[in-house]
């Protein structure tokens, strides 16, 4: 069956929403009249989720919609499901889509449609989001503005799951860690282009959230990973050379501060220079932690583009699929 629209959908403990999560999909993808395909992969539930998406393939599907379930041997994470889903789908079209019943099915056909005013790339911008303030939506907005000012990929809400793209620019991409918010970033980098449209957010009625305040931290490093790879990703030793020039020169500062500080001003103001620099040890601290800082960011940085070496020289992917399930909830294949 070849269809036109793939719709992926991670699934991660999620058994009280997908009953009515499939419900709307199917009949926001009917009113389309396209031939379409919804790929739910299950991310290693603990729950009953995997047995309700079983009991949702026994109902049956019309001649213009296939359900598959792809059920992974482990939980991957989110990123991996998606990577999942994404090498799976046949679709022209990928719209990929949370669990949580927060993003609406009805949003779909709106993203599609300003696809084809000629974009690659539609990513869904939450603008009234029905979330918690200081642990998710501020976090959000922060990484989204950071990332528009360093990649110049200007776009409200990253976080927002659900897009829509062009399949054949997927292809271009590998998939890690938890890089699947940073993929318009990507396809800007080599072309595509992107725009966003407003969709509408529901607040959670069911279920728990998977994020919570580390995932501030891990934004964050993902940006500088960002910035890395879009910038200088071909040419590694632009970024180190510009990177130690910039630090040698703001070092030499700070270390010329430091010793105007010592032999100037403590002896104009009439302290023991050297007994109250001995007894202040914070400067040679705060330098020693900013060598720290940014040796852990280089050594971070040639980590990533190693692991990215070592996954595509021998084709692996962050995941291993288990079983896929088809119409009637029978097993398929598996990897």
């Amino acid at each position: 069956m070849t269809v036109e629209i793939s719709v992926v959908v991670p699934v991660h403990d999620e058994a009280p929403n997908l009953a009515s999560l499939d419900a709307e999909l199917r009949e926001a993808l009917a009113a389309m009249g396209r031939e379409a395909e919804i790929l739910y992969v299950d991310d290693g539930s603990r729950d009953t989720s995997l047995a309700v998406l079983r009991d949702l393939l026994a109902q049956g599907a019309p001649d213009s919609l296939r359900v598959r379930v792809i059920k992974l041997r482990r939980n991957f994470g989110q990123t991996a499901a998606i990577a999942a889903g994404f090498d799976r789908a046949s679709g022209e079209i990928v719209v990929p889509l949370d669990a949580d019943l927060q993003n609406d099915p009805r949003d779909i056909p709106r993203l599609l449609a300003k696809l084809e005013e000629g974009y690659d790339v539609v990513s869904g911008w939450r603008r009234r989001r029905r979330d918690r303030a200081f642990s998710r939506i501020l976090p959000s907005r922060v990484a989204s503005w950071l990332a528009g000012r360093l990649t110049g990929v200007r776009l409200h809400d990253l976080g927002c799951t659900l897009k829509a793209y062009r399949r054949s620019l997927l292809r271009e991409i590998r998939l890690y860690g938890d890089m699947h918010r940073f993929i318009p970033l990507y396809l800007a980098r080599i072309g595509a282009r992107v725009t966003e449209l407003e969709v509408a957010h529901r607040p959670r009625t069911a279920g728990e959230s998977k994020y919570g305040a580390q995932r501030i931290f891990r934004v964050l490093a993902d940006l500088v990973l960002i910035l890395f790879m879009s910038k200088y990703y071909s040419r590694p030793m632009h970024f180190f050379g510009q990177a130690a020039s910039f630090f040698g020169v703001l070092m030499g500062l700070v270390g010329f501060l430091m010793v105007a500080f010592k032999y100037g001003w403590l002896r104009l103001i009439g302290i023991d220079y050297q007994a109250s620099f001995i007894q202040t040890p914070l400067p040679a601290l705060g330098g020693t932690f900013l060598i720290g800082a940014i040796s852990s960011i280089f050594f971070g940085i040639l980590a990533e583009i190693l692991i990215r070496i070592y996954h595509e020289s021998q084709e692996l992917r962050p995941y291993s699929v288990d079983e896929v399930f088809e119409s009637s909830g029978e097993p398929l294949c598996a990897d």
